[in-house]
């Protein structure tokens, strides 16, 4: 599936993923391909993200390695849409 993780200042990350893993209002979801068309509330946590992620490298520094080779991203709040296997998360 395809991520896009957006921030006020320049997209983040663009790019084929396995999975992604964000903080929702009301707990922590994950989103696999061909998921149900969703879209949440983001509250502060940790977005995860599953993949082969090639990172540019003005924003690597954003992002984290986890316990499961997941790459992280901490975020204060946001918003996240899925529907025909692509997700676009906007952050803060």
């Amino acid at each position: 599936m395809y991520l896009e993780i957006v921030s006020p200042e320049a997209t983040l990350f663009a790019g084929e993923v396995t999975s992604v893993t964000v903080p929702g209002i009301n707990g922590e979801f994950q989103m696999l391909e061909n998921h149900a068309p969703v879209v949440s509330l983001l509250q502060s946590g940790k977005v995860k993200v599953k993949g082969n992620l090639a990172i540019e490298e003005a924003f690597q520094n954003k992002f984290s390695k986890g316990n499961d080779g997941e790459t992280i991203l901490p975020i204060t709040s946001g918003t996240v849409e899925m529907k025909d296997n692509k997700v676009i998360v906007l952050v803060d």
